[in-house]
């Protein structure tokens, strides 16, 4: 028998994720924070004339975090990783060892 341990998310009485790591939890429930305070600001702006618009627009806000502060200004964006060149086949040694000459 094994012993596992779970996280579990919960709001409102209600489970809303089960994770098996407490930085996955604590991370998720963060984002359910950023999305709860998001929605009053939704609310206000009378774009969304849906609650469920209102409430699927703060949980995409809050899920692209990282981008949303790049473009509001607040951080700075991670520079992308250029991708390595592919090497250039070795010659073999007969080969350079004929053009030296």
């Amino acid at each position: 028998m094994a012993v596992v341990t779970q996280y579990l998310v919960v709001r409102n009485g209600e489970q809303k994720m089960t994770f098996t790591s407490k930085a996955e939890a604590d991370a998720y429930d963060k984002m359910l924070d950023m999305a709860e305070e998001l929605m009053p600001l939704l609310e206000r702006s009378e774009l969304c004339s849906h609650d469920q618009q209102i409430e699927d627009l703060a949980m995409f806000l809050a899920k692209e975090r990282e981008q949303l502060l790049v473009a509001l200004g607040a951080k700075k964006a991670k520079p992308k990783k250029a991708k390595a060149a592919p090497k250039a086949e070795a010659e073999p040694a007969e080969e350079k060892n004929s053009a030296a000459a």
